[in-house]
């Protein structure tokens, strides 16, 4: 199974809404690197790498967030692995 690595923005009434707590949980379910932060323009901005299958979960998890969230898009761009040794919320 081969790691890669993604950007998201996920926009939508994303904040406020435990959106980071509940993508950090989820990430480390999925045993992902990486770290979500709220964006001043109001999406929250993921950056994770792991497996692919396990990536593609949790793209697809951020795609409905936690029950208080409304996604209403999420923009997914590949970037090269960063390394990354947790999953961290800043």
């Amino acid at each position: 199974m081969e790691n890669e690595a993604v950007i998201l923005q996920i926009y939508g009434r994303v904040q406020g809404v435990g959106f980071r707590y509940y993508a950090q949980k989820k990430a480390e379910e999925l045993h992902l690197k990486g770290f979500v932060k709220n964006r001043p323009d109001g999406s929250v901005y993921i950056e994770a790498e792991g497996n692919s299958d396990n990536l593609e979960a949790f793209v697809l998890w951020c795609e409905m967030g936690p029950s208080w969230a409304r996604v209403s898009k999420v923009e997914k761009q590949q970037i090269p692995l960063q390394g990354y040794t947790g999953f961290e919320i800043h």
